[in-house]
Order: C-alpha cells, then structure tokens, then sequence
C-alpha cells in the first residue's frame, strides 16, 4: 500500500535525528549481523527469488505462509498458522525480558510484472471467479526476506540480548485488512502482547537510505463504494432513464471541490476515484453505477470532512438526477500509523552511527507519507511501534531516470524492483539493531 511519497515525505525538510544517550554498541553489533549475512545470504536470495515468483493477494497467501512457517520452524520458532485466516505468529523465547515483535507482510497484488526479471512473476491465482496474474509491485517480497534474515541475525547473537521475539507473519496488507483479521483472532490474547513493535518498508529511494518520522507516518485511509441507481433503457431514448453514468461523472468533478473549497489547503487530504464501472455495450443506457474511491489523510478533522464531503456530494448528484440516494459502503478503513516518539528517537539514535548522513528524520512537526499502512492496527491496540523506510533502488538508475526526464517505477508499478541484497542486508541490519536497541541485555 505504500507510495513513493507515503515513506515520510523524505525529501520534504527532514533533519538529523536528536541525540539521546546510547544504550547498543551498534558497531559491534553490526559487525556480528554482517558476518551471519555473509553466511546466510544466498538462502535468503533463493528465498526472496522464490517468493517473488510465487506472489498470493491477501488472504490467499497460502503457500507463501507454508514457505515462512517452515523457514521458522527450522530456526526453532514456535510457529502458529492460521492467525487471521492466512497469517504465521513465530515464536522464540531467550529468557526474562520484553517481547518485541517485528512484522512482515505476506501479500502481492492482482497486476502483471513488466520488469522482464529473469525471477519475475508469471503466477497465476484465482481472483473473483478469474484466473488473474499477481506480482509482489509492493516490495513484501523483500520484506519477508529480510524478516528471515533479522530472526537469523538475532539468533545468531542470543548470547547479547534476552526477551521474546514474536515474528508476525501478515496477510492482506494491500487491502488494510489483515492485521485487523489477526487482532480479531487474539494476536494479542493467544499469544505475548509485544512490549515493542517495528516494521520496516522498501522505497524507490536510493539504497543505503532509512527513514524514520515521530508521529504520523503514514496517512489514515477509507475505500468507500458508491452505488448509483438509476432506471435503464434504450440509448436513443434518455428522456425515459434516469442515467447513474451521468450520475458518476457528474460526482467524480464535483467530490474534487471537498478538496480545493472545504478543506483548509495546508491540512492533507486526497481523494481518488479509483474505479468507475457501469454498463456492457454503446445502446444501452444501465440502471447502476458503482465508484470506488480512496480517501487520505492525517488529522480526524480532516478525515471526518472527506467522509461528510464525499457522502453530501453523492446525494447531491443522484438528486439532481431525481434518481434514489446512492448506496455508500464502506470496503476498508484504517488509522494514520503513529510512531512512537520515545522509541523513534531511540531507534534513531541506535541507527545513526551504522547510516550516518544517510539517516533520514522527521519530527513531529514534518508531514508524514500520503500511503497507507495497516500496521498502524497494531499501533492502535497500546504497542509502542515504529515504521521505517528503507531505500532500495541503485543510486545510478535513480540518476539514469532523472536524466531521462523519467519518473523512478514506484511502489505498486509493474515496473518496481528493488535491488535484492543491499536492500535485503540493510532491512535485516535495520530491524536486527531495533530489536537489540530494546531487548534485555545479557
């Protein structure tokens, strides 16, 4: 679910991170995750490679799960599945201390790789009755790769820390409804409720870049459809419709003016009608229309204002039309992922000696990303959580498109793909140091 623009604004007056006191010689440590990387890294590849031709949409994630669950097991994880219908929950227990979780996602999404990879994506899953080509355009691929390779780091250095890992396993991150699916089926009543949670995501940034934002990270979402009904019939006879076509055109101009007229234009808000569907042929003038729009923002404020604008605008259309009041369902809802600020500052302070200039931060002050991410559920249940950006692409074909005058392929393109190991090493550095940052120490 994450754009280009959702990972922190990071181009957008983000500073150096504040100094608190060091508590993880992260050097050091750092030396010890290399030298297990080193050993480690060509199963991690096939792994990723593996998962990147297999792609599963949520809560279809079912080999893809299979695949992780038994990754763990081997490593000596307690591992549940089935959590929130397609989720894992890994456990590992080094004596008295927190429990930390870390997250990764399992899903892909319904598009057809364009990236011409000799491991891309031909798979094919059923979806809606049709056989539907899926590929992992988000990044969750090298996600759970790197997810494998932080639960190896670690345990390769139990001698240094103790408490509880919990490995979370995700389903249906794309649609923002899987941690909630997982909350529901007792994430944290079944099993520890985590002291800590972190979460790291990939980026068309340049690799060797992290980002990390106090406070609102990433935006809050609603995905609304909305029903017109009107009264079909002959083309060549409108007079005896009432036309929902026209309803939805009519609604996809006016429901911008909730943006340019009633919110304040230095508060974030973004609306986008993302599907129109109406009709079968040229002749026939159908008695429905179904919108499907997604909504963004930070604040409730302006949250509530899109939602009001978006349903007072709906009806206002279908009136004019003299046609029912639209139907307004709502297909997803999720929170603006909150950083923890305590735990940012320290994680923070944990990252900067390993990345130096290349640390990217955002107080509370500076916007968080227009994306959205289902990981704020877990945020929102008392977890003290962190998200964090991760650069992925070479820095030369960054450059390369600039020269071109061409935009970098981001997030959710056919086009996305990271370069696997640095950006593998650099996740599993990232989550592996956050996890030591705030586990007990032997």
């Amino acid at each position: 679910m994450i754009s280009r623009a959702s990972l922190f604004a990071l181009a957008l007056g983000l500073s150096a991170a504040p100094a608190t006191a060091a508590t993880l010689d992260a050097p050091a440590a750092k030396t010890r995750i290399d030298a297990t990387l080193d050993r480690v890294y060509p199963a991690l590849d096939a792994l990723y490679k593996d998962l990147h031709a297999h792609p599963e949409v949520g809560f279809q994630e079912v080999r893809t799960a299979k695949v992780l669950a038994a990754q763990m097991r081997k490593l000596g994880f307690e591992v549940m599945e089935g959590v929130g219908k397609t989720g894992i929950v890994a456990i590992y227990r080094n004596g008295p201390g927190p429990t930390v979780m870390v997250r990764t996602e399992l899903d892909g999404l319904a598009m057809q790789e364009k990236t011409g990879l000799p491991y891309s994506s031909s798979y094919l899953q059923t979806i809606d009755g049709q056989p539907t080509y899926t590929m992992h355009s988000c990044g969750h691929d090298v996600h759970m790769a790197w997810w494998v390779g932080t639960a190896q780091a670690l345990l390769a250095m139990k001698d240094a820390w103790s408490g509880t890992l919990m490995f979370v396993g995700q389903p249906a991150e794309e649609p923002v409804t899987g941690a909630k699916a997982m909350v529901d089926d007792g994430l944290f009543t079944r099993f520890p409720k985590p002291d800590f949670a972190f979460a790291a995501h990939v980026s068309p940034l340049a690799v060797g870049v992290v980002g990390l934002k106090e406070g609102v990270a990433t935006s809050a979402q609603d995905a609304i459809s909305v029903r017109f009904k009107g009264r079909g019939g002959h083309g060549s006879i409108p007079q005896a419709t009432i036309d929902p076509i026209v309803m939805g055109a009519q609604f996809v101009n006016d429901v911008q003016t909730v943006i340019s007229r009633k919110k304040d234009p230095s508060a974030f808000g973004v609306v986008s009608v993302g599907a129109f569907n109406s009709g079968t042929v040229a002749n026939i003038i159908p008695d429905e229309a179904e919108l499907k729009l997604s909504l963004r923002s930070f604040s409730p404020e302006v949250r509530k204002l899109l939602n009001d604008g978006v349903r007072r605008t709906a009806k206002a259309a279908a009136d004019s039309a003299g046609a029912p009041e639209p139907e307004i369902t709502y297909l997803s809802t999720v929170g603006a992922m909150m950083n923890d600020v305590p735990l940012t500052q320290r994680l923070s302070t944990a990252l900067k000696p390993i990345f130096g200039e290349h640390m990217l931060y955002g107080t509370e002050k500076d916007p968080g990303g227009s994306g959205s991410e289902d990981f704020s559920v877990f945020a929102d249940a008392g977890v003290p959580s962190a998200f964090i950006g991760i650069g992925g692409f070479d820095p030369k074909m960054i450059e390369d498109y600039k020269a071109q005058g061409k935009p970098v392929p981001v997030n959710h393109s056919p086009l996305f793909a990271p370069v696997p190991e640095p950006s593998i090493r650099s996740g599993t550095v990232v989550l592996t140091l956050a996890v030591l940052e705030v586990a007990g120490r032997k």
